[in-house]
């Protein structure tokens, strides 16, 4: 009877999923961040269904911040390269802020600076409010000495979806590539 007992608690606990530790914060169902639906820059209309089957990092920044920006670019740069062959299964995605500045032209050429895999994506000014009002970011302009030396403050951190397109972590800025790299890993052996 003893062995019986052991024989199905083991059996149960092959069965149950394994809560994931995060370095992240886990956002496991949340009800916010559904979808990008804008366009990249290359023209194409995207949405997060296209990545299916990878885990898919998305930041919201602009092309002409100083720091923020390139620095969690850079990042998400590093993390693919430490993963190896399964970097292949790493999307990186840049929604841009500032859509009056970052014209498709700028952000394929800001883009080839981190990866050339990496995707940006803008909108509108209607569907960029829609976006950051669902992913929760703000965005503000700031003046500048002209019109067009402004600035733009911004949510920093990054949204990562599982391999199933679920949200799952929210990385905060400064939390660096080695704790990125971490969450991913742990998302692509867990799909």
């Amino acid at each position: 009877m003893g062995a019986t007992a052991l024989a199905g608690s083991a059996l149960l606990g092959a069965c149950s999923e394994k809560k994931l530790e995060f370095r992240g914060v886990d956002v496991t169902g949340a009800d916010y961040a559904r979808d990008l639906p804008l366009t990249d820059h290359n023209g194409q209309a995207r949405s997060l269904k296209d990545f299916a089957g990878k885990v898919v990092v998305v930041f919201f920044g602009f092309t002409q911040c100083p720091d923020v920006c390139p620095t969690s670019m850079q990042e998400l740069a590093e993390v693919k390269k430490a993963l190896g062959k399964d970097g292949e299964r790493l999307q990186g995605i840049f929604v841009t802020v500032d859509p009056d500045r970052d014209t498709p032209e700028v952000l394929k050429a800001y883009m080839a600076n981190f990866d050339p895999t990496f995707l940006a994506l803008r909108g509108t000014p209607e569907q960029l409010a829609a976006v950051a009002k669902d992913f929760k970011i703000y965005y503000k302009k700031v003046e500048g000495k002209t019109p067009t030396s402004y600035s733009m403050d911004h949510s920093a951190g990054s949204y990562i979806y599982d391999p199933a397109g679920r949200l799952r972590i929210y990385s905060r800025y400064g939390s660096g590539a080695q704790a990125l790299t971490e969450d991913v890993r742990a998302l692509l052996s867990a799909a």
